[in-house]
């Protein structure tokens, strides 16, 4: 087997290495509470996702050991194409018509453009540069974290968030690493221990923030997201601080320009497709809602002491009438009831004059409530003085 087909081989273990860790770490999110979000380290299952992740990490450097970066970077893109099929056919998660569709745009655009980035002589950077990258660096996650939780409540956005922050701490470490890796090809220094240090730094940054991006936003939208946002950080920074350039000159950069195009409206196609399935389960719920509600309210008037019968839809009842009147036309009302009379003197009654007996008038039988007398008066039997 020739070295470029050995590449190529790895590169897609590589792929398949990641599509797996990222499938784990979203079942264990979803199943994790909220506490362990960013790292549920008593979940085993965690632990392959991680160990899933550093054999891609791994594939993918020997990769580039054996073929061109021009290569073996746009092949890393076809981490969200294997991820889709195997979660659906290892954990039955099915992706629609518009996630797909999204994440091709975003593992085309990405492809195409890590495609047009050309390379150039190995150089390092100084110690001023490195502190600025970090404190840089340290600054974005920040600010992407604070802006995600202050979203907590449409989980596809914070999704995005943290899965930027994540692709952001990714691919500085990558800059760190290719830094330090320049080092080394003139002996190994303890100098280095700093850029070692913010390395470790960065991968386990990145980790935890992509297993928090995971949870409640589905696999699709946050996996496109860092897999578009790792590389994208890394190549900006190699043009501006390692002198890298695109291909071809001002076609390539227009090309180029075109593909990132292309793959952030992968990415918007991505988020909205989560956006819609939310609303969608947020409306379901508030019906299921109603409907518990409405049979909640309907056992309560079932069992009151007076029976209260409501006519159904299209059994009778008028189209498009007032529910009210409805409600009012249907009460059945208790008959026959008769009131015990007690004597009430009238006014203006003489001392000779009889106690009067009179009924009582109740409003008790429309509301349901006690039984209020109110007295009335024989107009015929008072004694009317000039």
């Amino acid at each position: 087997m020739s070295a470029l087909a050995l590449s190529v081989l790895l590169s897609f273990v590589s792929a398949v290495a990641y599509a797996g860790g990222a499938i784990v770490q979203e079942h264990v999110a979803v199943s994790s509470p909220g506490a362990q979000q960013y790292a549920p380290l008593r979940r085993p299952a965690w632990w392959a996702a991680v160990a899933l992740n550093g054999l891609g990490g791994l594939l993918h450097v020997v990769a580039l050991a054996y073929g061109p970066l021009s290569l073996v970077q746009p092949l890393g893109a076809l981490t969200i194409v294997f991820a889709l099929p195997m979660a659906a056919l290892f954990v039955g998660r099915r992706a629609g018509a518009t996630a797909w569709r999204g994440a091709i745009m975003a593992t085309v655009g990405l492809a195409g453009l890590l495609s047009l980035v050309g390379s150039a002589d190995a150089q390092s950077l100084d110690t001023a540069q490195r502190v600025a990258a970090a404190l840089a660096t340290a600054g974005a996650i920040a600010a992407l974290m604070v802006a995600a939780r202050a979203v907590h409540r449409h989980p596809a956005v914070r999704s995005i968030l943290l899965a930027t922050a994540s692709g952001v701490a990714f691919g500085m470490s990558s800059v760190f690493t290719k830094t330090v890796a320049v080092d080394w090809t003139g002996g190994v220094s303890a100098a280095n221990l700093p850029s070692l240090a913010v390395i470790g730094v960065l991968a386990t940054a990145g980790m935890l923030l992509s297993q928090a991006s995971y949870r409640g936003a589905g696999l699709a939208a946050p996996l496109a997201t860092l897999t578009v946002v790792n590389p994208v950080v890394a190549a900006a920074v190699g043009i501006t601080m390692f002198g890298e350039t695109f291909r071809y000159g001002t076609t390539g950069t227009a090309l180029a320009l075109s593909c990132g195009v292309v793959a952030a409206g992968g990415l918007i196609l991505l988020t909205t497709e989560r956006l819609a399935r939310e609303q969608q389960e947020s409306a379901a719920g508030t019906v299921d809602s109603g409907s518990e509600a409405a049979s909640g309210f309907e056992a309560v008037i079932g069992s009151g002491p007076a029976p209260v019968e409501v006519p159904a839809a299209g059994s009778g009842g008028r189209s498009g009438a007032d529910p009210a009147e409805l409600l009012l036309a249907g009460l059945t009302l208790p008959e026959d009831v008769r009131l015990p009379a007690v004597p009430v003197t009238a006014p203006d009654a003489g001392p000779h004059d009889a106690d009067l007996l009179v009924p009582l008038v109740s409003y008790a039988p429309f509301y349901g409530g006690p039984y209020v007398p109110v007295p009335a008066v024989d107009r015929h039997r008072a004694r009317v003085k000039s």
